[in-house]
This record gives structure tokens, C-alpha cells and sequence, in this order.
């Protein structure tokens, strides 16, 4: 794990619990701590600079002492590229040509996420983002300040707010990163909670990890 010092990280948590009883995903627990907490605690050490990406009242996340960014874009196109966006603007404010985004329900991603993003970049004006499995994580990426204006049009011109679709219509690059394995059982790093049954999973392998 090697911090980058003009890379921005943001974790995108504006996601609702809504298959989980409401409320904010990011702030549920596993193994005692708060879902945001780890996911913080691993992105921290591998970019300059912080912030957290969500809507409504910022005083919810106050403990972390980070920036929280309200999502830009017209009523009605929220979403992660609204988050990513104004990720993109906060990152070109303090001077930094890159962005790293992690969705705010992936709590075990890997700890050389930016560093293998950066070296797949390879220093061009493209995006590069995880793949795992067979499947695309393109929450996970690392996007260029240069694409602000574009993402731009795109949340209030686009037919559909896709991710993927986005990066497909852009340079990129895929990086795929190997599923691991914890307690004998296979550990996909892009696991993401969305259920209870997710919950309970996650709370198990953060045990065996802390083991």
C-alpha cells in the first residue's frame, strides 16, 4: 500500500439500507465497527486527500473529520455519477489530477487498489476501474479531473446514469483484481452488502480477518 499525495479519494455513501430497515448503509456495523469506519481506515492510506460523498445533513459523518460532498446535478439524476462529479469538481479545486472513487457498501476492497489503477493508467488522461470474477466494479475507478465538464453533460444529457455506460464511451482500462480466500471460503474483495444475509457475512469475515 503506497499513498499517493496528488490523488483524491472519495467513498460514495450516499446508499439508503432500504432491503436492511432504512437509513444509512454506511453507518451499519460489522464486527463492532461502523461499515464507513473500515472502508475510511483502507482508502486513507492510499490517496493525499479525503472526502465523503453524500446528501442531506453532513453532521451524520462529522466524526471522521472529512469533507462531505452533496451531489451535484438536476433534481431527479442524482446518483454515483452525481457523486463522482462532485468528487471530480472538489479534486480539481485543490489541485489534484485524479480522482479515486469505492462504493460506500465494499468494505474489504483491496489495499492496492490505487496504486494498480494508477499503474494501468499509465499516466494517460483515462479512466481505469476493477474488475473481479467475471464481473466490472466501475464504481471503483479512477477518473481523470479532466472529464468534470464531460460528466457534466452526461448527468444532464444522458439517457441513462450508467457508470459503465459512461466509461464506455470514454478511454479506459479495465484492472482485475484476484478473489482471495477467508476461512476457507472464497472472498470476492468487491463483495458488497445490499441484505441482511450480506450483513451477517460481512460481520463473519471481518471477525476471521481481525483474528
Amino acid at each position: 500500500m503506497t499513498a499517493q499525495p496528488h490523488l483524491a479519494g472519495i467513498v460514495l455513501a450516499g446508499g439508503l439500507s432500504t432491503r436492511l430497515g432504512g437509513g444509512d448503509k454506511t453507518l451499519l456495523e460489522i464486527a463492532g465497527r461502523s461499515i464507513l469506519d473500515r472502508i475510511v481506515e483502507r482508502l486513507r492510506p492510499q490517496v493525499g486527500v479525503l472526502a465523503i460523498s453524500a446528501n442531506g445533513d453532513p453532521s451524520r459523518f462529522s466524526s471522521h473529520g472529512l469533507p462531505i460532498l452533496a451531489d451535484s446535478g438536476p433534481p431527479g439524476r442524482h446518483g454515483p455519477l452525481a457523486g463522482i462529479h462532485s468528487g471530480l469538481r472538489w479534486a480539481k479545486s485543490i489541485g489534484c489530477s485524479n480522482l479515486l472513487s469505492v462504493a460506500g457498501d465494499t468494505p474489504f476492497f483491496p489495499d492496492s487498489l490505487a496504486e494498480r489503477l494508477l499503474e494501468a493508467a499509465a499516466g494517460l488522461p483515462r479512466i481505469a476501474f476493477a474488475t473481479s470474477g467475471g464481473r466490472s466494479h466501475p464504481v471503483f475507478a479512477l477518473w481523470p479531473v479532466s472529464l468534470e465538464d464531460e460528466l457534466a453533460h452526461f448527468i444532464y444529457h444522458g439517457d441513462r446514469l450508467s457508470v459503465l455506460a459512461f466509461i464506455h464511451g470514454r478511454a479506459s482500462v479495465d484492472v482485475d483484481f484476484p478473489v482471495t480466500t477467508v476461512g476457507g471460503k472464497p472472498l470476492d474483495p468487491f463483495f458488497n452488502i445490499n441484505t441482511a444475509a450480506d450483513l451477517a457475512e460481512a460481520d463473519a469475515i471481518a471477525r476471521m480477518l481481525a483474528a
